[in-house]
């Protein structure tokens, strides 16, 4: 049978793509390409043995999404959770103080400047 074997990209709407894609390099470290955007390669998985990404469907009454009616939410992987927390609440950057700690990473969530939540990881060796 034909699966699917991991996650191909993930496509924000926004009313102001440039702008969305410019606070994505600015904030979060993205380097954008001409299709204003990026590519992640698993090559560049920190620290090694670490990768692989996540797929799940959760109730619509969730509240892990935060408030509102956001349809989805992307987890991004990150090399230094408090350095880049650091940085993001220097720039302003709305950041929730809710804090997890598993036996698989660390987790922190932000909003980008269209109000999207984002859970950031940073994976444990």
């Amino acid at each position: 049978m034909a699966r699917v074997t991991g996650i191909g990209g993930v496509f924000l709407r926004s009313n102001d793509s440039k702008a969305l894609a410019k606070w994505y390099a600015e904030h979060l470290g993205l380097h954008l390409s001409d299709f204003n955007g990026t590519a992640f390669q698993w090559s560049d998985e920190i620290p090694a043995g670490t990768g692989m990404t996540a797929w799940s469907a959760f109730p619509q009454d969730t509240q892990y999404f935060g408030e509102g009616q956001q349809a989805a939410m992307i987890n991004y992987r990150v090399d230094d959770l408090d350095a880049l927390l650091t940085q993001l609440a220097a720039a302003g950057v709305w950041i929730d103080p809710k804090r997890d700690n598993q036996s698989y990473g660390r987790f922190a969530w932000i909003k980008d400047c269209d109000g999207n939540r984002l859970e950031l990881w940073q994976p444990l060796a």
